[in-house]
């Protein structure tokens, strides 16, 4: 199948949900400034040791910054999260 739709690139439904998957649980993930996509621009998710290590699973996410939008306490889909977080960590070892 096409993935991304109208990129040209034929992948097959396990390349497709491995990409969803590492894009999905990009949005946890802290970049080399210990900044998660999923908090936007609130600083103290990155820079207080308080608040640093807290994840917060969204309703929604912004479709092009990531941030969380919506209810911050969902248990639902987002909850799924947990399980691509450690399948990415699994895939990332050397």
């Amino acid at each position: 199948m096409e993935f991304p739709t109208g990129s040209g690139r034929r992948l097959n439904l396990q390349q497709i949900a491995s990409e969803l998957a590492r894009r999905l649980a990009g949005l946890f993930l802290p970049d080399a400034r210990g900044r998660r996509p999923c908090h936007g621009d609130e600083r103290r998710y990155a820079d207080d040791p308080h608040w640093r290590d807290l994840l917060l699973f969204h309703e929604y996410f912004h479709g092009d910054t990531g941030r969380g939008c919506g209810a911050s306490h969902q248990t639902g889909w987002t909850a799924l999260v947990a399980r691509l977080l450690g399948d990415v960590a699994e895939k990332a070892e050397p």
